[in-house]
């Protein structure tokens, strides 16, 4: 029978190539035999603390051995691991424990300290640290099925309910296709993962992952140096990362003319990326495939573009949009007409009804085997987020966008910041392109607070205000005022995207 649970493909792995090395950290080594005898004696362990399968147990383990560990321990006898991002504030935690109902908590030393001043973690019955004891096994470990819930991660948004993604063994298999057919590890590559759910799919495909030396809950802390340092040490020759991560290394890498003819592949993900930073991505690593892919937590991937592609046409970046690509095989998409409301459809004639032609903006939609199904305990997130027609789902990313005649689908930003004035619609994610063309501008966007259409503009060098100023002013937007800040607020995971409730509260100090 097939494998479709990722702690049996990394079994089979460790089968086929028991002494290569399985992951690197801190400039340790551990090979796929000795991690699977590691992550069975850590199964049985969790069995006699009495975690049993179908428990949810929240972590607080950064990207290390151990996490991995950890979870591939908890995916062998059933239970589910259920991730809080590191920077979530108190209020938020609580929520999300209500959510969760844990049956246990594991977490370093820290994490196990803090834990004792948040009341909800406080209810958790069972609460381990990241070590284990050898103890024997005294039952059979569980069947899992591909409808047992393997993950719960949880949305970063602050307001509202917060989002649990529910991610079944089945749900995991399938993206675990959709990114092997699109990232393609080898058994022979090396590999730098920096998004967690990379390392996962690297294990099951036998491939070697090298953790960065690089704190994710604070990104602005990156030294280039660092990574450069263990890419080289380590041979890598694939590299997946956040925008972020790939544009700070690609600056560092030409400001001081280094040369990483090892590394071949890169891709990154989870945030947009214009043509401008693309260029810079080229220039860093013009050998290299470099790999630009959208997505998000419910669909991954949804499409992708060779950032060759990318740069080769920055022309009409007013009109056109920002080019992701064509979708991927394992994607299906639409464009539907923007609505706020919820979505009850009887068939496909009714879904058609809403499909727009041509190049026409709209709300993207997608399906496919890796569509997440479903949310856990949230039934208006899953009212407002999923079109169901049958068996099949169809996914509402939230974002517009359209699909260009070469088949490749063009984003215009969330259809929530869309900007309806005198008749016409304003993308500010088009403008946010637009203003990153511009020498002096590190990044720009446009809002519009009490009916007052603004430009907001965060400078490379304060020194080229005139210039970025006039620039801007010679376009065809008419905006009411121009508003310099020194930082724009950026999303906490990645630091690539605006935070646009952040930056509304900034603006409104400077009106």
């Amino acid at each position: 029978m097939e494998a479709f649970n990722i702690v049996d493909l990394f079994f089979e792995s460790a089968e086929r190539t028991p002494g290569k090395t399985a992951i690197v950290y801190k400039g340790e080594k551990i090979s796929f035999g000795e991690f699977r005898g590691q992550v069975t004696a850590t199964a049985t362990y969790f069995l006699s603390k009495g975690i049993r399968k179908g428990d949810r147990v929240m972590l607080f383990v950064p990207m290390s051995f151990d996490l991995y560990r950890i979870v591939l321990a908890l995916f062998k006898i059933g239970a589910t691991a259920v991730f809080l991002d590191e920077w979530v504030g108190k209020k938020r935690m609580e929520e999300c424990c209500k959510i969760a109902q844990c049956k246990a908590f594991i977490g370093i030393f820290k994490a196990r300290v803090l834990s004792v001043f948040f009341a909800e973690l406080r209810k958790i019955p069972i609460h381990l640290g990241v070590n284990y004891k050898i103890v024997p096994l005294t039952e059979a470990f569980p069947l899992t099925t591909k409808d047992d819930t393997a993950l719960i991660t949880f949305t970063t948004g602050s307001t509202g309910k917060p989002k649990a993604a529910k991610r079944t063994h089945g749900f995991l298999s399938a993206q675990f296709k959709a990114l092997i057919n699109k990232i393609e590890p080898k058994e022979d590559d090396i590999d730098m993962p920096v998004l967690p759910i990379v390392l996962l799919i690297n294990l099951g495909a036998g491939t070697t992952s090298v953790i960065a030396d690089f704190k994710a809950s604070k990104p602005t802390s990156l030294q280039p140096e660092k990574i450069i340092e263990q890419l080289k040490l380590n041979n890598v020759n694939r590299m997946i990362a956040s925008p972020f991560f790939i544009k700070e290394i690609s600056k560092h890498v030409i400001k001081h003319k280094i040369a990483l003819p090892q590394l071949q592949k890169i891709f990154t993900g989870g945030a947009p990326v214009f043509p401008g930073e693309a260029k810079i991505y080229h220039t860093a690593f013009p050998d290299a495939q470099v790999q630009i892919v959208y997505g998000s937590t419910e669909a991954e991937p949804i499409s992708a573009i060779d950032v060759n592609e990318l740069v080769k046409n920055t022309n009409n970046i007013l009109e056109e949009g920002l080019n992701v690509g064509q979708p991927d095989q394992s994607a299906t998409v639409k464009i539907i007409k923007i609505t706020e409301e919820i979505l009850t459809l009887n068939n496909e004639e009714e879904l058609k009804a809403l499909e727009l032609d041509g190049t026409a903006i709209g709300e993207i939609i997608v399906s496919g085997d890796h569509v997440l199904r479903e949310y856990f305990n949230n039934e208006e997130a899953l009212k407002r987020n999923k079109i169901f027609i049958g068996e099949k789902c169809w996914h509402r990313t939230g974002d517009s966008g359209y699909l260009g005649a070469n088949g490749n689908l063009f984003l215009t930003g969330r259809c929530a910041t869309l900007i309806h004035r005198d008749g016409k619609i304003i993308a500010p994610f088009i403008y946010e392109n637009f203003f990153q063309t511009i020498t002096g501008v590190e990044m720009g966007t446009v809002m519009l607070p009490d009916n007052k259409l603004l430009v907001i503009v965060e400078l490379t060098d304060a020194a080229e205000k005139k210039i970025v100023t006039e620039k801007i002013n010679s376009c065809e937007l008419i905006f009411d005022k121009i508003i310099f800040l020194e930082k724009i607020p950026r999303d906490q995971r990645h630091n690539s995207k605006i935070d646009y409730g952040l930056l509304k509260d900034e603006v409104k100090k400077q009106l």
